[in-house]
Order: structure tokens, then C-alpha cells, then sequence
């Protein structure tokens, strides 16, 4: 039986707008074994589960989504048990971090840059002189460049952890180490946690940069929603490989898939 990767928002959703399909599509991958995947570090596991209980997903639980913080953390504590951090970014990323490290803003041997609210005059000296003076790595927990919300006053678009690591890149001269999605990692621990292998797999992304590219270069199948990031009409992005599946909706892919046998 197929196991399935999914990414959320701009899949399943865009902010708290449930997106056509998604509930129906959700219930049908249940079935599987599946996982979620997100490249957003913001938020812990059991909040992003709250959060879809509360747009109606149920049945899902923390244990069946997966970050890059926690991805982050987990790699982490395999290149050096008990390690030393300093964190800049949302509560996801220091809740993960925390539990398999200890935080020291003086002598840290990784300095972690995330997502959301943290990135200030002083955190950014404070990482800068870490690496250069105690010659901690640097680390990011996913490139994406910019993100989106959806609050009252409409869509927005907001730095995401590429952007925020940059200007610790251009004051150390040093290149951060990428966790996320198209890094392998993630997918990696995703599969180990299903128990299957890369030919078992389809990716259901909305980034061609990211989710799609991913996944491809580790041989999973890919599925391209057409609801988030890359919408109908973009040119595709040259050097990445294009999705086994590409539609303007979940309910369009649940046509495709049940056309090629993919739920049986």
C-alpha cells in the first residue's frame, strides 16, 4: 500500500481557510500510513494538530506530523549528544530544541535560526559572535525565502527562515547547514517512521522548490497541488523535475489517483 507525505498549508490549507477537498482527501489518506511534513518550525507538533482539529481535521495527532525544528533537533543530538544551542525564532523551534539539547547563549556549539518572531539587534550579535568567537555551525532550519499569511487585512507575505539567516551568513561569512525540505532529512525521518521505502512514497506539496525537488532526488513520487505558492500559469522552474501528478486541486488528485489504483 502507498504511504503518503503531506505538506499542509497551501495543501490543506491557506491560514484558516480549509481548502476544497482537503477534509475528503484527509479521510481518504487516513486509511494509509501517512505522515505530515512541514518545513515550518513556528509551531510544535501538538499545536499544528489543534490547529487542524480545529478547522475540522480529525483524527489527527501529534505524533503524525513532523517539523523542522524537530528534524533540526534530531540532527542535532546525532552530530553531538547533549549539545549546546542558541536559538532565534518561534516556540516550535526552542520546545524541539530543548529536548534533546541545552540552551547557552555563551558558549554554544550550534547556533539555530528559525521562523517567526526573535530575530533582533541583539540576537543577531549574539549568534554572529558565537560563531565567530566560540566557531559554533550554523544552522537553519529550512531556506525558504518568504512565506504566507492570511490575517484580516488580507494576504501577506512574511521572511521565512532563508531570509532570516541571511544576515548571519553575510556578518560570519559562513554558509548555514539547510534541515528542511529539499534537504533530505526530513523525508528521511519521515519514511524510517512509516517503516517504507522511497519507492512506497508520494510527496503531496504546493512547492516545486522544496516539497517536489525534494522528494524527487530521493526517488519518491510527487504530487503538485496547485493551491499555495505555485498556482496554475507559472513557468516551471528550470533544473527541477516535474511532479508525477500536477493539479489545481485535492479534489482533482483524488480523480487522478483513483484513476491510477493509487488508494487500493
Amino acid at each position: 500500500m502507498t504511504a503518503f507525505l503531506l505538506d499542509m498549508d497551501g495543501v490543506l490549507y491557506r491560514g484558516d481557510q480549509v481548502l476544497p477537498g482537503a477534509l475528503e482527501f484527509v479521510r481518504l489518506v487516513s486509511q494509509s500510513r501517512h505522515l505530515y511534513i512541514t518545513n515550518n518550525p513556528i509551531r510544535s507538533p501538538l499545536q499544528v494538530a489543534e490547529k487542524l482539529s480545529f478547522m475540522g481535521f480529525t483524527g489527527i495527532v501529534a505524533e503524525q506530523i513532523l517539523t523542522s525544528a524537530q528534524a533540526a533537533a534530531a540532527w542535532l543530538a546525532q552530530q553531538k549528544p547533549g549539545f549546546h544551542y542558541f536559538a532565534v525564532g518561534a516556540d516550535g523551534l526552542h520546545e524541539a530544541l530543548s529536548a534533546a539539547g541545552s540552551e547557552d547563549r555563551y558558549d554554544a556549539d550550534y547556533v539555530v535560526i528559525g521562523e517567526g518572531a526573535g530575530l533582533d539587534y541583539e540576537s543577531l550579535t549574539t549568534g554572529i559572535n558565537l560563531v565567530l568567537s566560540k566557531d559554533a555551525t550554523l544552522v537553519a532550519t529550512n531556506p525558504d525565502a518568504s512565506v504566507d499569511a492570511w490575517r484580516k487585512e488580507g494576504h501577506l507575505v512574511l521572511p521565512g527562515g532563508g531570509a532570516l539567516v541571511a544576515p548571519f551568513e553575510v556578518a560570519t561569512d559562513r554558509k548555514a547547514i539547510i534541515i528542511g525540505k529539499p534537504q533530505p532529512l526530513l523525508y528521511q525521518m519521515a519514511m524510517e517512521h512509516l517503516g517504507v521505502g522511497a519507492g512506497d512514497c508520494i510527496m503531496i506539496g504546493d512547492r516545486p522548490d522544496t516539497d517536489i525537488a525534494g522528494a524527487a532526488a530521493l526517488g519518491i513520487k510527487t504530487a503538485l497541488v496547485r493551491t499555495g505558492r505555485f498556482p496554475r500559469g507559472m513557468a516551471w522552474p528550470g533544473g527541477i523535475r516535474k511532479p508525477d501528478w500536477d493539479v489545481d486541486s485535492l479534489a482533482e488528485l483524488m480523480s487522478e489517483f483513483a484513476g491510477a489504483g493509487v488508494f487500493q
